[in-house]
Parts: C-alpha cells; structure tokens; sequence
C-alpha cells in the first residue's frame, strides 16, 4: 500500500532493479543537485499520470505558467477592442462608485473586486458563457458579488442601464437604484442569483451542477452542455461556506462545474491569510478536499 507517498508493505519483486532507480537518483543528486532531481520526479510524476499510473497527486505545483508562450492558443477575438472596452468598464464602475459616495456619504461599494478581476470576466462574457437562446439551459453564472459595480457598468455600455441607473447605485429608495450585490428579487430582469455574503454563492453553485447533473441524469432535462461558473475571491475562501461542500464536487464527478477564483491578496477586514503562498494553499485545499484538477 502507499501511505503519505511512502511505500509500505509491498513486498519488492525485483530489488536489482530498484537499486539501479534509486543509484541512478542518487547520481543525479550528486552530479546535478536537487533542483534538477526535483524536476526529474516531477517529469516521472507526469508520466504516471499520462500513462494512467494510479499515484497520490502532489498538493501543490511550483507557481509557474502551466502554459509556454509558444504553445498558447490562437485568441479568437480582437484584444486591441477587448482591451479598450475593458478599460471602459473598469472607468465606468470605478467612476459610478465614487460619484454614489458623493451624493450620500458611507454609500460604500467595492472597486479592487472588480478592477483585478476584470479581464477574467470580459473573456467569459464574450467568449465562454452560453446564454439561454433557443431554449437551451445555458450556463449559470454565480458572480462574485463585490465586483457589481463592473456589471452594471457593462450593462450600461451595452444600452441595458441608463445613466440615472449608474447614478442610483446603491440608492434603492423610491425604485430606479442598482442593488449593492447581485439580488434576483430587487432586481429579476438583471441578477439570476444571490451571492453574497458568506460564501452563499460557492455553496450554492456546487448544489446547482449536482442539481443539473441529476436533470440530466434522469432524462428530466437536457443540461449536457450547460456549465456552473461559480466566481470567487480568495478571502471569501475563509467563509465554511465557500469551500465546505466542495468535497461533493468530486464525490459526483462534477466536471460541469467551473470554480474562478481571483486571488488578488484583499478582503473586508484585513489581508488575506497566508499572502504570500496564497494560489499554492489554495491549490492544496481544492485537490486534497475535491481531488479536483488546478491551475
């Protein structure tokens, strides 16, 4: 059996070729140092995996591009108009803000959320979520709620908001206002789902693809093609309720489901735990508590 990656009780069958292994090991320690032997387990630890070699995953990665400039796919859109647009919205939530502060003071909202997060999102909006057309299913997106002000002010750049709306955030007094946070009963024709606080979206959004896997599964209803994105910050990661059913995720095999988390070292109340090393924790959580792929 293998326990804490160690071999234990496994009886050797061909210990002459062991040794050879474990010298051929040694050499390269000595010859070459630790870094390349470490990069040498690692290339053998991908094998095992292309080859199907069942083998405890490590829990975390060196923090590197997993993808090489040269081997980067082909964009399908404009960057140049991505990119201004982009800048558009980022101005506009951050200017929306700023302007519902002047008129009533302590109004509050968010402008990191969204700013660190922006192009994540745009890439989504123009090139991955699947709307309802046709009568499709289509995605489910669960947004991070603080980055709000980004979507009304995309909304309103595509004619959906006017500027009375953008000048009524979070002035919900007497109709016409932007809700803070993403809420489907003040606001039906704009939020589909509520998401914050306390990690509600992450909870939910693992609950909504186990809920789609069994409409499918049953024949009740076609979600084959149907994704549940759940967006997420790095310190709502603290919430129980954010990562604490996410063991379900692998249980029930959902690969419908898509969690993004923007890991850009803020919060509410203070830094976020473990600054420094907070994608490799993180990664270490998902593939130890879901046994999810991370990247």
């Amino acid at each position: 059996m293998i326990f804490d990656g160690f071999v234990q009780q496994v009886p050797d069958i061909d210990p002459t070729e062991t040794g050879e292994w474990l010298d051929s090991l040694d050499a390269v320690v000595d010859a070459r140092g630790k870094n390349r032997a470490r990069f040498l387990v690692a290339k053998l630890l991908e094998r095992c995996r292309a080859l199907q070699v069942g083998f405890p995953a490590t829990v975390s990665t060196p923090y590197v591009n997993t993808i090489p400039a040269e081997e980067q796919a082909w964009f399908p859109g404009d960057e140049h108009i991505e990119r201004r647009i982009r800048a558009y919205v980022r101005w506009n939530a951050a200017v929306m803000v700023l302007r519902a502060n002047k008129a009533a003071e302590g109004i509050g909202g968010h402008l990191a959320t969204f700013a660190s997060s922006a192009a994540l999102y745009e890439v989504g909006f123009n090139h991955f979520f699947r709307g309802k057309d046709g009568g499709l299913a289509g995605d489910q997106i669960y947004f991070q709620g603080h980055a709000a002000p980004g979507f009304y002010a995309r909304a309103y750049l595509e004619g959906r908001l006017d500027e009375s709306h953008l000048d009524h955030f979070r002035q919900e007094v007497g109709g016409g206002g932007l809700s803070s946070y993403p809420h489907p009963r003040l606001m039906p024709d704009f939020w589909e789902f509520p998401t914050v606080s306390m990690g509600i979206g992450p909870i939910n959004a693992i609950y909504q693809a186990r809920f789609n896997r069994y409409l499918r599964n049953r024949e009740i209803a076609d979600t084959s093609a149907s994704k549940v994105w759940c967006f997420v910050g790095d310190g709502e990661c603290d919430e129980p309720e954010t990562l604490g059913a996410l063991s379900i995720a692998s249980r029930e095999q959902l690969d419908n489901l898509i969690f993004v988390v923007n890991c850009n070292l803020q919060r509410l109340d203070g830094p976020v735990r473990g600054n420094g090393k907070i994608i490799q924790e993180l990664e270490a959580v998902f593939r130890g508590r879901a046994g999810t792929s991370s990247r």
